[in-house]
């Protein structure tokens, strides 16, 4: 099965926006935020929540997601 990690921590990092932030512009519930954000490795992810994230960090679907071996 493949994994995958989201890059939220590092994108908000950028930004200087709190995951609270995150989730106030994206639409996605807060406690999924979280739970993307601090797993290094998750084998399954909403792709509305993925299609949601990218243009809140004006990203593609590509460059949020890190695909894990």
């Amino acid at each position: 099965m493949g994994l995958v990690r989201l890059k939220i921590r590092e994108l908000a990092q950028e930004k200087g926006w709190t995951l609270k932030k995150v989730y106030d512009r994206s639409g996605i519930i807060y406690s999924r935020v979280r739970i993307y954000a601090r797993r290094r490795k998750i084998t399954t992810v909403e792709f509305t929540a993925i299609h949601k994230l990218a243009p809140t960090f004006d990203l593609t679907i590509e460059d949020l997601v890190e695909v894990l071996e």
